[in-house]
């Protein structure tokens, strides 16, 4: 669950394992099917962020890059290339075929329909309602996606920054009327094969969605929301477990504070992007809700009263304030039904929920905080951020896509000239802020700088607006708007949200204009603001300029934000808390003390209490019978294209051709290994020899949709393989989206950068060393798990040490020393990078994955990729050397460790090797790990411990076993917890309708849902790991045929886990130091003084 906007975006339950460059500040939840959208605190536009290649948001670096047509009119060649295949593709008419018909102004099942409308941009007929009795708005999208969305969305804005509707969204999912459980979520979670179970919280709505591709999952998932948020059992109880409480023991104890979304909330605090993307958006609506942190401050969380509580709930969670959104191919029948049925007993209620407009200032405005940097190296650790109010979200939809094309002209690749600009100047280390946010009543616009000296936050502000001003006098060239255009337009046309439902995407799309009670329908087209630009642009070449004027130059709502970094942040924070523990002490006598022990273990006993089975029995879950019992099958055409391994993923694609081409890396002598994520930076943004990384950015943005790398490390499947896994799998990934019809041009780009890249280009490299320094180290504090995660795994596998090395605390201090080393041995450094691509470049190490029909693979692509491999080496031309695999040597002697990092809340991790330890894992190792980290994990150290999640892990391929825990108020207690599971597994008492639902669970996480290019990546992997389509069968049959007696002997191996397992836990000094003062044997050191 989550509190969602610029500031807070944080999910339910954390599956923080995925693997991404640079970690996110939020996570996912483990139900969420590995999601590739980023919750990262800040500001997300469902408008245009629908790629799961990094496009419009302006994170760290955007790996899609973009180049400038040479000659003649751009604009009539300025043909969109999505190819509409017809004759694959669901027409109005055949969609219409499967509907019921409806007439405009007619009631049906209580819902009166008001408007209806085919809208081929997404291919869908849309359908909206008003419930007669309430005046709950239901928008019925109709069309073929088999996976089908719901969502229930509330108008909640709040007036302070205790976290009502944050506590609140949490709390309505901890049981109702219907099902009297205490985790009706978490059951969803064992026994649903759900592509989406979450909510999250904004700074104006609380949504609560749910998608499934299973009709009966879909319907049980719908059911247990609309019950939870219609009829929750909300109980004072619920309000301290969630929201916040007093906590004691013991007579002679302190007094701490807990609650989840209290723990959370100190984690989304700890991080200074989170801090200054917080203060951004507040600074400029001082006025309505906008100004407040609707995911609670945790210096104002404690002061959120039952009372209060309550009436939010009344008052906002009511039909009359309620929009319901149903997407895909179930019958709508159903749909009205089952809304009806919730509905019936509601009347029409007067809700005044509405966000009020924020009037306009006169004049800039400027703001200075502290924030908690820790005690080194302050003197570069200013942050500051430039901030406008622009327009109304419901203005004109031909402008609002103008401002969006505008902010990716501005900032959307490092080659933008306001981003390019910022990054020149040298004031700081890497460019900050959300751009464009459209998901406000008024539309924002933030830009600004990390790293910063306290002289650079001084110039920040006139770098901006003079920069601005010079492109509104200027404009931008022909080649520049062409690139964002293309880019754009391709996001907007494939709609590709990876495994996040595209159905859930197209609603938060819709709330932009639908929740201040405008056209919920213009959002979902795109096509004719889109011409419409491209005309305006076509007829006035001073369009863009007047709105950067118009916008920016004249526009004096303005906010500057500066962050300060105070050495005595954390304490005087920690004070005041402390204050509010001892003010409330006083208050109490000696029966006051022994009430609140009563009351705390009263609680304690309350939430490990376990469920009435005849209650559990309730929750609507499906059977094995209703699930396939063959494992899913992605189709794979393997083929060699000279003398190189091609895999063809032959699936229908709407005319788009995905293409992968993974290099081997272990190959690599040690000393290039960590080079190997700054190669993939300066492939796509130095520049080649032939143009300058400007040139090279828009000409990828015109001519593609989007160009990026990955790193892949794991172990190969050995079934049976003498002393447990196999030999270690490193991959290099390019990844690459173009039209068919542009597959030439994709292939000729991939070839300048490989072979004609210039690693000269000594200060251009340092932007991208420092950028890329700053990053890595940014994301250590908030995404602690992953860190955590990373330093146990490296301790294991060679994979593992690998990985670490090109991505966690050593790939920082390999950053660190590269920017010391830089002018002094920079000969060395080129050479080292020449050196890498002389290994890299070559067939013999090559393996390439189209994702396409094949038609187009035969028609556009073979041609066109066997050239491109014809010019690739076939063996390497560097000189043989022995690689990192050969001199790495694991050590025996396994390490704990204590990461010191600025933070109030802890990351704490432990693991082991199940190879290592004699044990072979199977399927029973994945039941079991799913059933401790939705039964005793989230019972013990989320909601009785106040983290905010914990999970556990294990990877069949490596063997590796991990538990963590995320956003977590203590160290040792949580470690003991991991320790004590393998008793809790051995005598759990599991009937076998649980372990039904279990396995219905872990079937889900196994059958995720992915579109075609997740489907081709996913033949890669599994191709270059050794998984083969019987292996497998071979891991779904032993889930399936998992029994009490098999989780039970999992304990066993459990204790093992505890007695030789290591530890690594990241958070602050005095929290670690307080874990060895405890017994534990941390070797204490700073993220980044390794």
């Amino acid at each position: 669950m989550a509190a969602v906007g610029r500031v807070a975006w944080s999910f339910s339950t954390p599956s923080c394992l995925l693997r991404t460059r640079h970690g996110i500040s939020g996570t996912l939840s483990a139900v969420c099917k590995a999601q590739v959208i980023q919750p990262g605190y800040r500001s997300w536009n469902p408008v245009l962020r629908l790629s799961s290649f990094s496009g419009l948001s302006l994170s760290r670096r955007s790996k899609r890059v973009l180049k400038p047509s040479s000659t003649g009119d751009w604009l009539r060649r300025y043909i969109s290339a999505v190819i509409t295949d017809r004759s694959q593709k669901s027409t109005e008419e055949a969609i219409r075929e499967n509907i019921p018909k409806r007439v405009v102004g007619n009631v049906y099942h209580s819902f009166q329909l008001v408007q209806e409308e085919y809208i081929p941009d997404i291919d869908s007929v849309i359908r909206k309602y008003v419930h007669t009795n309430t005046g709950a708005q239901l928008m019925s999208i109709l069309n073929n996606e088999e996976n089908k969305t719901f969502g229930v969305v509330f108008r909640t804005p709040p007036s302070n920054s205790r976290g009502t509707p944050h506590i609140l969204e949490h709390s309505v999912l901890c049981g109702s009327r219907k099902y009297p459980v205490k985790e009706p979520f978490v059951e969803l979670m064992k026994s649903s094969l759900n592509t989406f179970l979450n909510a999250f919280t904004f700074p104006d709505k609380t949504c609560y969605p749910v998608a499934s591709c299973n009709l009966k999952d879909f319907y049980n998932l719908v059911d247990v929301y609309l019950d939870a948020v219609f009829y929750p059992n909300l109980t004072p109880d619920v309000l301290k477990q969630e929201g916040h409480h007093f906590e004691l023991f013991e007579q002679d104890a302190p007094i701490t504070i807990q609650g989840v979304v209290y723990n959370e909330m100190k984690g989304v605090f700890s991080n200074p992007d989170s801090v200054i993307g917080s203060w951004s958006q507040r600074c400029l609506f001082p006025e309505n809700t906008y100004g407040v942190e609707s995911g609670g401050d945790p210096q104002e969380i404690p002061d959120l009263s039952w009372r209060e509580f309550q009436d939010f709930y009344r008052q906002l969670y009511h039909p009359s304030n309620t929009r319901f959104w149903f997407y895909g191919d179930d019958p709508e029948d159903m749909r009205l039904q089952k809304l009806e049925e919730y509905l019936k007993d509601f009347k029409k209620l007067s809700v005044d929920s509405k966000v009020k407009l924020q009037s306009r200032w006169k004049q800039p405005k400027y703001f200075t905080f502290g924030y908690d940097a820790g005690n080194d190296n302050l003197e570069k650790k200013h942050m500051a951020t430039v901030n406008w109010m622009l327009a109304d979200v419901t203005d004109d939809p031909t402008k609002i896509l103008a401002l969006s094309v505008l902010d990716h002209l501005l900032t959307g690749t490092s080659a933008s000239p306001l981003r390019k600009t910022l990054t020149d100047s040298g004031l700081g280390e890497e460019v900050i802020g959300s751009g464009i946010e459209t998901d406000l009543r008024q539309i924002t616009y933030s830009i600004g700088l990390k790293g910063m000296a306290k002289e650079g936050c001084e110039s920040l502000e006139k770098l901006v607006v003079d920069t601005l001003n010079k492109l509104s006098k200027d404009g931008f060239s022909q080649g520049e708007i062409e690139s964002s255009l293309n880019t754009i337009e391709f996001m907007l046309k494939e709609q590709n949200t990876g495994s996040f439902p595209k159905g859930l995407a197209l609603m938060l799309r819709s709330l932009t204009t639908w929740l201040h009670d405008s056209d919920p329908l213009i959002p979902l087209k795109f096509e004719i603001p889109l011409q419409q630009l491209k005309e305006i642009l076509q007829k006035d070449r001073t369009y863009l300029n007047r709105l950067i004027e118009e916008h920016f130059i004249l526009n004096t709502h303005r906010a500057y934000v500066s962050l300060v970094p105070d050495p005595e942040f954390a304490t005087k924070q920690a004070e005041k808390e402390m204050k509010r523990i001892e003010d409330f002490r006083q208050t109490l006598d000696k029966d006051g003390i022994q009430q609140l022990i009563e009351e705390t273990k009263r609680l304690k006993e309350k939430q490990i209490r376990p469920d009435d089975p005849a209650q559990l029995a309730k929750i609507p879950a499906l059977k094995k019978s209703d699930i396939d019992q063959k494992a899913p099958v992605i189709p794979r055409q393997v083929t060699s294209l000279e003398e190189t391994t091609v895999l063809l993923t032959p699936l229908f694609t709407n005319g788009i051709v995905y293409f992968d081409m993974a290099m081997n890396i272990r190959q690599l002598p040690a000393h290039l290994l960590s080079y190997v994520p700054l190669f993939g930076e300066c492939l796509l943004e130095l520049g080649t020899r032939k143009e300058d990384f400007v040139s090279l950015q828009q000409r990828i943005g015109r001519e593609t949709g989007g160009i990026r790398h990955s790193i892949y490390c794991s172990q190969m499947d050995v079934p049976n393989h003498v002393g447990g896994y196999g030999p270690a799998v490193a991959e290099f990934i390019i990844r690459g989206k173009v039209m068919s019809n542009k597959t030439p041009l994709l292939f000729d780009i991939l070839r300048d950068v490989l072979f004609d890249i210039d690693f000269s280009n000594k200060e251009r490299f340092r932007q991208i060393l420092i950028e890329e320094k700053s990053g890595v180290e940014s994301s250590i504090g908030p995404s602690g798990h992953r860190v955590a995660a990373s330093r146990l795994n490296a301790q294991y596998t060679s994979s593992g040490w690998a990985d670490e090395q090109m991505g966690g605390i050593s790939y920082l201090k390999f950053l660190s020393d590269l920017v010391h080393r830089l002018d002094s041995e920079w000969d060395s450094i080129h050479s080292d990078l020449e050196t890498l691509r002389s290994y890299l470049v070559s067939r013999s190490h090559m393996t390439v994955q189209v994702t396409t029909d094949e038609r187009t693979f035969e028609s556009s692509v073979r041609p066109s990729l066997s050239h491109l491999l014809q010019q690739i080496p076939k063996d390497v031309q560097a000189q043989p050397a022995t690689s990192w695999e050969q001199t790495h040597q694991l050590d025996q002697h396994k390490r704990n460790e204590g990461i010191i990092v600025p933070s109030t809340v802890n990351y704490v991790g432990k693991g082991a090797n199940l190879f290592q330890l004699g044990y072979q894992p199977d399927g029973t190792s994945l039941l079991a790990m799913k059933y401790l980290g939705i039964s005793y994990l989230w019972e013990r150290i989320r909601v009785q411990g106040g983290a905010y999640g914990a999970f556990g892990k294990v990877d069949l391929r490596t063997g590796q076993l991990v538990f963590l825990s995320y956003r977590d108020p203590h160290v040792k207690k949580t470690l003991d917890t991991y320790d004590q599971a393998a008793v809790f597994l051995s005598q759990a008492q599991l009937s076998s309708d649980e372990i039904e639902r279990c396995i219905i669970g872990v079937i889900g996480d196994m059958d995720s849902y992915q579109l075609p290019d997740a489907k081709g990546f996913t033949n890669l992997i599994r191709y270059l790991s050794g998984v083969t389509q019987e292996r497998l069968q071979e891991r779904r049959d032993q889930v399936l045929s998992c029994t009490h007696h098999d989780l039970v002997q999992f304990g066993s191996v459990l204790q093992n886990v505890a007695s030789s397992g290591s530890i690594v836990a990241v958070g602050s000094e005095q929290a670690l130091q307080q874990a060895n003062s405890q017994g534990l044997d941390l070797k204490l050191f700073r993220a980044t003084e390794q």
